[in-house]
């Protein structure tokens, strides 16, 4: 059964009653309150400008352990050689504009339709949308960003202008910030080849259950000297 949502009041049903493809309501806004209120039960839209706006909740999800990510030897040696460098929150409306730039293969347009766009820019500015951005010779050749609930990392889109930088912006979010899971919503080989995995969406409602969180939350890691 798929829900239609009250425009007045940013709830959703329980996430167990999604479609078969993840499909659980339609309708509503992409106000923060309700895009907050999504990401804590597992929700997420993803629409076009064809049709209304679209809430999934996929019964198996695809992530990523941070401490779990495979790391090639090509990119070793990148980081290794500073190819790149890195910021975080710096670029945000720049990033996200690249995302839905950028063609990607067997996908005809794109799904950052340009409310999105302004939704999640305000998301960012609420203090619960993040970036990393990928420089060379301070040019932005690639980045992601996604939404932060407590350590949970919810990861929306990643982009290159170059071979390999959305890889590097992986890494460097694994390596370097505090975050215990990267929720990558639904299989990709790409992501499969550098260790991402699927979960159980119960599996992965307990682990959000267990989130505090709060505006501009994404922190380094704390590293000796």
């Amino acid at each position: 059964m798929i829900f239609e949502l009250d425009p007045k009041h940013a709830l959703f049903p329980h996430p167990s009653l999604a479609e078969e493809d993840g499909l659980l309501a339609i309708g509503g806004d992409l106000s923060t309150e309700r895009l907050l209120n999504a990401y804590r039960q597992g929700i997420f839209p993803w629409y076009s400008k064809e049709t209304p706006i679209l809430w999934y909740a996929p019964h198996e999800r695809f992530v990523l352990y941070p401490y779990k990510i495979k790391v090639s030897k090509s990119m070793r040696k990148s980081f290794a050689r500073n190819d790149f460098t890195f910021t975080s929150d710096q670029a945000f409306e720049q990033v996200i504009a690249e995302c839905s730039r950028v063609p990607r293969k067997d996908q005809d347009g794109t799904w950052i339709v340009p409310d999105m766009i302004r939704a999640y820019s305000e998301l960012h500015q609420a203090g619960f949308a993040h970036s990393i951005e990928v420089w060379q010779k301070n040019v932005l050749v690639g980045g992601l960003y996604g939404v932060l609930i407590g350590k949970v990392f919810c990861g929306e889109s990643m982009f290159s202008r170059i071979s390999d930088a959305s890889k590097a912006a992986l890494i460097y979010l694994c390596q370097e910030y505090d975050i215990d899971l990267i929720d990558c919503q639904i299989h990709s080989a790409h992501l499969e080849s550098m260790g991402a995995e699927m979960m159980t969406q119960q599996d992965y409602l307990n682990i959000l259950a267990q989130q505090a969180y709060s505006p501009n939350g994404l922190q380094k890691l704390f590293r000796q000297v």
